[in-house]
């Protein structure tokens, strides 16, 4: 399938994903309480909750972790979550667009937060709606391309709703509209779980099925392209947001040149 989703311009926008394992889950744990507080604890009824548990699970988040956020949400278990969810626009350095989406029970502290990593890294906040419309929401699922080939991907999610499939860099990612993100998702796991060995453990055919990552996202609709020193300015930002307790998911407009470290 033809299409432009070069995975340098879109590694910020995996949010959460780029984070460490630890960091990740509380990511998601936070993420699954609130879909259940809003929906209740039942993934069949609860769109949101079920897909919050497939993006946990392509995370490889063990079942107990998950069914102690949702007894968390719901009130099931001790300490129950009570999140809100925020959204602010800005620009980076560069004209650099970013969104940053936050989950809090404390709108100061994260409002306050933002603000201060904004401002203390040569960026600024914007009003609302002066960012969002320059992103599409799409479901993305980023798979390892030196164990899969695009063929063999394609075989599996385009009958299961993808709209794009795209090997570049080494990945294969895979753009879904957001109503067909759990179903693509689902299909691919399933190629995952058929691989395993008899006992459950990895097998070489189930580890190829893994994701890298899997979230539904804003996808940039064009890319900002800045030079060496202003990238890394703009990395430095983004890295900042994205290690705020806060911060659930950042999505940016960068491209980075191809010289860049973004490690």
């Amino acid at each position: 399938m033809s299409g432009h989703n070069k995975w340098s311009t879109i590694k910020h926008a995996k949010g959460a994903a780029d984070a460490k394992r630890g960091a990740l889950f509380t990511k998601l744990i936070k993420e699954i309480s609130i879909a259940a507080s809003m929906g209740g604890g039942d993934p069949d009824s609860n769109p949101r909750l079920r897909a919050a548990i497939v993006k946990a699970r392509a995370a490889s988040m063990p079942k107990d972790n998950i069914k102690r956020a949702i007894d968390k949400g719901t009130g099931a278990g001790a300490g129950a979550a009570v999140y809100q969810e925020l959204v602010y626009e800005g620009y980076a350095q560069g004209g650099v667009a970013v969104l940053v989406e936050v989950l809090t029970d404390n709108n100061n502290r994260a409002a306050a937060n933002v603000r201060n990593i904004f401002s203390k890294n040569g960026g600024n906040l914007g009003t609302s709606g002066s960012v969002s419309r320059m992103f599409d929401r799409k479901g993305v699922i980023v798979l390892d391309g030196e164990k899969l080939t695009e063929d063999e991907v394609m075989e599996v999610v385009l009958d299961a709703g993808a709209e794009d499939v795209v090997a570049e860099d080494g990945v294969i990612t895979v753009t879904t509209d957001p109503n067909s993100f759990t179903g693509v998702v689902e299909a691919i796991q399933a190629k995952h779980d058929a691989g395993l060995s008899p006992k459950e453990e990895e097998t070489p055919e189930s580890e190829k099925w893994a994701s890298l990552s899997a979230a539904v996202s804003m996808v940039p609709q064009m890319t900002t392209a800045v030079d060496l020193d202003t990238a890394a300015k703009v990395k430095k930002l983004l890295d900042k947001l994205e290690e705020d307790d806060d911060v659930q998911a950042v999505w940016s407009t960068v491209e980075y040149p191809d010289d860049f470290d973004e490690e």
